[in-house]
């Protein structure tokens, strides 16, 4: 059975050093319950890059509506300008709160003090920043993408455990400076580092996206003739590595062994397929506990410095259980 998502509260740690997931969808809009007296929440997406980021922008749109907070919502198409852009534009229309998702960790600090000169809280959702300032946000929710990557490395480990043979891996990262490719990269290479016949022999961005995921893998393929393992730091990027993997003329999940982050529905598919060998979750479902958390900033109230979603991780057969209920 599908573990239920719990929420995993560690109060007093700095958000600085987390993350969130990596993907993304949207469009300028507002939606919420009306009313005068409504919480006004200026929210700034990454982008629409992959299938977790659409179904992550739906749970935020769908929950804002269902709590009665008036949205706006912006689509930074992963540029981290239009992102400074919106939030300029939220402390200028003077909303109650601020939620975004960092299309990268760092070069934060002017604008986020810029919000708390105006007296507007700021909720970090899905990916953290790099700040040495703390107080410039109130809260960071998202899942710890160091774990993730721990967990995608100790599959391997376990995976290989009886090979004396060298382990060539390559690497599909996420968008560049971003928070989940950061530390999936980070926390793979500690867990697969203790034990030297592990080797990236290629490791480049995919920009979380299927086509580019595709184009990476292609050029993997004719550089190294001999790659084993395939860690892709998203679902998306994995599922357009098969196709390259294919067009080669190579079975994934055979001759390929294949590691994912996310867990969508196409993920999913191909885990139960056994195109992919193994994901580790991220849910992208953040919409509720992020409006329940703007409730909360917006009243005065102290919240907890990280809130960490507590996710699973998926074989073949628990994909093919999980599958018929699968949301996203």
């Amino acid at each position: 059975m599908l573990k239920r998502i719990s929420m995993l509260v560690v109060a007093g740690l700095a958000a600085a050093t987390l993350a969130g997931c990596g993907s993304e969808s949207g469009g300028g809009s507002e939606a919420g319950g009306g009313g005068g007296d409504a919480i006004v929440m200026g929210f700034s997406q990454v982008g629409a890059e992959s299938g977790w980021r659409t179904a992550n922008t739906k749970s935020v749109q769908d929950s804002a509506k269902e709590a009665g907070i008036t949205l706006k919502f912006s689509d930074a198409q992963q540029k981290q300008e239009n992102q400074i852009k919106a939030i300029r534009s939220y402390i200028q229309q003077k909303v109650d709160v601020i939620a975004f998702s960092p299309v990268v960790e760092s070069g934060w600090d002017t604008v986020l003090k810029e919000a708390q000169g105006a007296n507007i809280p700021v909720i970090l959702t899905d990916r953290a920043v790099d700040s040495a300032d703390t107080s410039l946000y109130k809260t960071f929710l998202g899942s710890d993408f160091v774990e993730e990557g721990k967990k995608a490395g100790q599959w391997l480990v376990e995976e290989y455990k009886d090979a004396s043979d060298t382990v060539n891996i390559v690497e599909l990262q996420g968008t560049t400076g971003s928070a989940p490719a950061n530390d999936r990269k980070s926390g793979f290479a500690e867990v697969i580092g203790a034990d030297p016949k592990f080797k990236i022999i290629a490791s480049q961005t995919g920009d979380f996206t299927r086509a580019k995921g595709k184009e990476v893998m292609e050029a993997f393929l004719k550089a190294h003739p001999d790659i084993d393992v395939l860690y892709a730091h998203n679902d998306d990027m994995g599922l357009g590595a098969i196709e390259a993997i294919e067009g080669a003329g190579k079975v994934p999940g055979k001759d390929i062994k294949i590691i994912t982050v996310d867990a969508v529905k196409d993920g999913m598919q191909a885990l139960a397929d056994g195109k992919i060998n193994y994901i580790v979750e991220c849910s992208p479902l953040l919409g509720p506990q992020l409006m329940d958390l703007a409730k909360k900033v917006v009243a005065g109230e102290s919240v907890p410095a990280r809130v960490v979603t507590e996710e699973t991780t998926f074989t073949q057969e628990q994909a093919k259980e999980a599958l018929p209920s699968r949301q996203y």
